[in-house]
């Protein structure tokens, strides 16, 4: 394994981890101090939203089992990984231009760092 195929593969990892954490927040912890805080919400606002924000941690949870499928062995494991940083990118571009600018550098950047190490490490 060269250095740049270790670096893409812990990139990947770090991207499924971030979303399996924000699959924890926006699920789990919406309604608590620390889920109000990380996203900003007011007492009223978060409990108006709960339901909401699970079914969006749902599908940052598929985004971190995707993630880590793609780190599996295999034959299609590099398009899996590539397919699943590409919705990670779609989706954190989305979120900025809808919610918040800062998803952008939460979300997008880290899925496109991590795109570009896989994509250089098959080169």
């Amino acid at each position: 394994m060269t250095v740049l195929t270790t670096a893409a593969t812990v990139a990947t990892l770090l991207v499924a981890l971030l979303h399996a954490y924000i699959l924890v927040l926006e699920m789990f912890c919406w309604n608590t101090p620390k889920g109000r805080k990380a996203f900003g919400l007011t007492p009223e606002f978060a409990a108006a939203t709960r339901v909401l924000a699970a079914n969006q941690g749902l599908y940052n949870g598929f985004l971190a089992a995707g993630l880590l499928w793609g780190l599996l062995p295999g034959e299609a494991a590099f398009s899996i990984r590539c397919f699943f940083l590409g919705c990670v990118v779609v989706a954190g571009i989305f979120g900025a231009a809808t919610a918040s600018r800062r998803i952008l550098f939460v979300q997008a950047l880290p899925g496109a760092l991590a795109l570009g190490l896989n994509l250089l490490a098959v080169l």
